[in-house]
């Protein structure tokens, strides 16, 4: 199969400049290593068992052997060889040169290491495929483009109908999936991601036994409350309507699924626009990819049909999904605004050099109008902010956005643009 430029290639390739070597995480079945392979010259696979036995023996007596090769020499399952990880760190200080090195690995184990690899091993994070990357956004807006010349948008047009929306949700952005022909077929890799994670790897993480039936039924409140602010009492006071978990259990649950990178809650963002009471700083459940929640409640595209608020939770995910791809490059970051008097932006993407936009995202038409007023009034109370406190300024937002799931975009008279997320690239 053809390798699918990823984004993540520009960013492997940023810090295999800036550092001696480069540990990429993320989600099992995201593409580490075949990103990886693009930019190595040579590698060993510490899964192929013609030669584990050979390679587990060297790496346990003299690890600084298998360092022997081509650069960048790439170590795949890294983790079932801890000792690479120090005998890497010195090869760096004894060479002192970038780009020598990188390490990736299964998240199903958390491996000890007796240094840190400050400064020498980079750690990079990987996510499932964007819809740009899948070929599902046609790409006409840049969203480099939009913080470096906003006046430049003068609309847009998807190419993704409602449908299209439903069935990538569904499908998650996992790469392994355009290997197979069928998209009903291709629906299947997100339920096995999801029966693995809650059977195997839930347990293989720190090698501590857990219940299938516990995990799975944390993922399924997670993902019956995506994108909300339900707190953790109201998810563990769920699990605990159906099974026997102590809290402590509980904690530990979550821990390990947030080690494997499935579960990644949004953080809240809590400038002194109001008095900080007001503020809700909880933060926003959210799952690695949508797809994981759809295979938790055990649902199919036909689903939405009749359930189109449960959509719209998901379709948030994917928008978080994307913005957080898309931003990596600028070192991006995304949270989201609420307060109690109901003033929200349902993400705020803060890009590494401060420029931030506050994003409404709404599924269909019927809402861009309400989504627009909260961005206007978030922008309005900055200002004030502002002139009240001129001592203690808040950078006005550089971009006011309505995502969608709609066919066109285009900019309003408030200056609030309106981008369809299949339109949407880096």
């Amino acid at each position: 199969m053809e390798y699918k430029a990823r984004i993540a290639d520009d960013l492997l390739a940023e810090k295999l400049e800036s550092f001696g070597a480069t540990l990429v995480i993320g989600p099992k079945g995201c593409g580490k290593t075949t990103t990886a392979k693009q930019k190595a010259k040579s590698f060993i696979e510490f899964q192929d068992e013609d030669k584990r036995t050979d390679y587990l023996s060297v790496a346990n007596t003299q690890p600084s052997r298998l360092l022997i090769g081509d650069k960048p020499r790439l170590f795949d399952e890294w983790q079932d060889a801890p000792k690479i990880w120090g005998a890497i760190r010195k090869s760096v200080d004894d060479l002192q040169e970038t780009g020598l090195y990188i390490l990736t690995g299964s998240t199903s184990q958390t491996v000890e290491t007796p240094h840190t690899g400050t400064l020498r091993i980079s750690t990079m994070k990987m996510y499932p495929m964007s819809l740009y990357e899948s070929g599902e956004s046609n790409g006409t807006v840049s969203l480099k483009e939009l913080f470096d010349k906003p006046d430049n948008f003068e609309g847009c047009k998807s190419d993704l109908d409602i449908d299209g929306i439903i069935y990538a949700i569904c499908r998650g952005g996992w790469p392994s999936v355009f290997r197979i022909k069928s998209d009903k077929a291709r629906l299947n890799i997100a339920k096995d991601l999801f029966d693995q994670t809650v059977n195997k790897d839930i347990s293989s993480v720190d090698k501590v036994k857990r219940n299938p039936v516990w995990a799975e039924t944390i993922l399924r409140s997670y993902a019956r409350n995506m994108c909300t602010l339900a707190d953790t009492k109201t998810i563990f006071a769920d699990v605990r309507s159906t099974t026997e978990m102590s809290e402590s259990s509980f904690f530990d649950y979550i821990s390990a699924l947030e080690k494997l990178f499935i579960i990644e809650d949004i953080d809240a963002w809590c400038p002194s626009i109001r008095s900080k009471t007001a503020i809700r700083a909880s933060k926003k459940k959210n799952l690695i990819d949508p797809s994981i929640a759809v295979a938790a409640l055990n649902i199919a595209p036909e689903y939405f049909n009749t359930d189109f608020k449960t959509l719209g939770f998901l379709f948030e995910s994917l928008c978080f999904r994307d913005l957080k791809i898309y931003s990596s490059l600028q070192r991006g970051r995304v949270s989201y605004y609420r307060d109690r008097y109901g003033l929200e932006a349902d993400a705020v993407l803060h890009l590494g050099d401060g420029r931030y936009a506050i994003i409404e995202i709404k599924l269909g038409s019927n809402e861009v109008e309400y989504g627009a007023e909260h961005l206007n009034e978030i922008e309005r109370l900055i200002i004030k902010h502002n002139e009240d406190e001129p001592q203690v300024p808040l950078r006005v937002p550089d971009l006011k956005i309505v995502l969608t799931g709609t066919e066109y975009g285009y900019r309003r008279d408030d200056g609030v643009l309106v981008i369809p997320l299949a339109c949407l690239k880096p």
